[in-house]
Parts: C-alpha cells; sequence; structure tokens
C-alpha cells in the first residue's frame, strides 16, 4: 500500500528523473513531477516534496512554493473526490452561495473539510476561468457549468458519499 510515510517508489523516482531530463534546468520539471506524486498518493506530502526537491536539485522551500501556487497541487490529504466550487465574482452573482449551502446541508462539512467517509473534499478556488457558464466548478478534473442543486445531487450521488 502506498503512503505519504513511504519513500517514493523506484519507478516514480526514476520518472521525475527523467522529467527533469527533459529540462534545460532540472528544477523546469518541479509542476510535472509534484503532479505525479500526486497522481500515486492523492496528494503531496512534505516528506514527498523533500524527495522530490533532492531529484531536482533544489531547496524543499523552493519547490513548496512552487506547490502552494498551484491550487490543483494538494499539500495536504484530500477525499477521494474533491469538488472545488468557483469563487470568482460572477460565480458569486449567478448563485454560488447557494449552491455553497446546499453542499455544506448534503455532505456535512464546509470548505477545506473532507467527509466522514473521506469519499468528498470541498474546496474553493479562484476563478477556474467558466466564467460565461457560471457558476462553475471542477470534480476532479471534470469542469461543470451552469451548475444547479440538481446538478450537485446527481454528482454526490455519482461520487459514491453516503450521508
Amino acid at each position: 500500500m502506498l503512503t505519504a510515510e513511504a519513500p517514493l517508489p523506484a519507478p516514480v523516482r526514476a520518472e521525475i528523473l527523467a522529467l527533469a531530463a527533459q529540462e534545460p534546468h532540472p528544477r523546469g520539471a518541479g509542476v510535472a513531477a509534484l503532479r505525479l506524486v500526486q497522481a500515486h498518493f492523492g496528494w503531496v506530502s512534505t516528506a514527498h516534496l523533500r524527495e522530490v526537491a533532492a531529484l531536482l536539485g533544489m531547496s524543499a522551500d523552493d519547490l513548496d512554493g512552487i506547490a502552494t501556487c498551484f491550487n490543483l497541487l494538494f499539500r495536504r490529504p484530500v477525499g477521494r473526490h474533491v469538488i472545488m466550487l468557483c469563487d470568482s465574482v460572477t460565480c458569486w452573482i449567478m448563485g454560488r452561495e447557494p449552491l455553497c449551502a446546499h453542499l455544506w446541508l448534503t455532505l456535512g462539512i464546509r470548505p477545506g473539510e473532507t467527509t466522514a467517509d473521506n469519499a468528498i473534499t470541498l474546496l474553493p478556488t479562484v476563478c477556474i476561468g467558466h466564467c460565461d457558464h457560471a457558476p462553475a466548478m471542477l470534480v476532479d478534473n471534470a469542469l461543470h457549468g451552469n451548475v444547479t442543486t440538481a446538478t450537485l445531487d446527481h454528482l454526490i450521488d455519482t461520487l459514491g458519499h453516503t450521508p
């Protein structure tokens, strides 16, 4: 079982080194390497961030600065599914708040929290660039626009959350 405490598996380390070799400067592979780690573990632990930094010849602080700049890189454990509800001005105007309240009520969690069954993490996110279809959200990597409470209910059902 892969855990955040275990060292990176040899194939992951090899893939990170291959990514670094494709860049003029190894640190240029930082985001791709962190995405790779997240794909294997679900998030990027501090231990794994340090390993990646060493592989890329950079400090852990520099790599953490990169990691925290990207809202799709998770530095804390998240649920099996992540709902990122856009909190841009356009989404607010188009009805984000009632959707957020519906998610709180349905899931029993606030933004930044994960359901007790570890199925869903709810996160706010800065504009996702889908303003012409506001309110919008990302569920895992799928973009959804013109979101309604019915859309939310259907998605929650498909994600396997048991209230």
